[in-house]
C-alpha cells in the first residue's frame, strides 16, 4: 500500500516535470524572438529559436572556423534580404541566449 502510494507520487511529480518544461522553452524562445525582432529578423519562434541552437552547435563543435562564417551561415538560413549585420546580430543574441560559454568566439571577430 505504502509503495503504491509513493509510486502514484512519484509519477504525479514526473508529470509536472514534464508538463512544466515545454512551456519554459517556449517561454525562453520567445524571449530570443523578441529580440531578435528589434534588429529587424522576423520568422516563426521555432524556426528562429533552431537556427539559434543549431549555430551554437556549429560554434561548439568548431564547424565554423570564424564568427564571419557563421554569420554567413546564419545569413543564408534567415529570409531573402537579411543584412550582414543583421546576421551578426543573431549570432550575438544567439551566443547571449543559448550558448554564453561560446561569448569569446564573437569577441575574436572584433580583433
Amino acid at each position: 500500500m505504502k509503495g503504491t502510494k509513493l509510486a502514484t507520487i512519484a509519477g504525479m511529480a514526473a508529470a509536472a516535470i514534464s508538463l512544466a518544461g515545454p512551456a519554459q522553452a517556449d517561454d525562453y524562445d520567445y524571449v530570443f524572438k523578441n529580440t531578435v525582432n528589434t534588429f529587424g529578423v522576423f520568422g516563426p519562434q521555432d524556426q528562429l529559436a533552431w537556427l539559434a541552437k543549431i549555430s551554437c552547435d556549429r560554434i561548439g563543435r568548431g564547424v565554423d572556423g570564424d564568427a564571419y562564417k557563421s554569420a554567413n551561415f546564419i545569413q543564408h538560413n534567415l529570409p531573402r534580404g537579411t543584412t550582414e549585420g543583421q546576421a551578426f546580430q543573431f549570432l550575438g543574441a544567439s551566443i547571449d541566449h543559448y550558448c554564453p560559454d561560446q561569448v569569446g568566439f564573437l569577441q575574436r571577430a572584433g580583433h
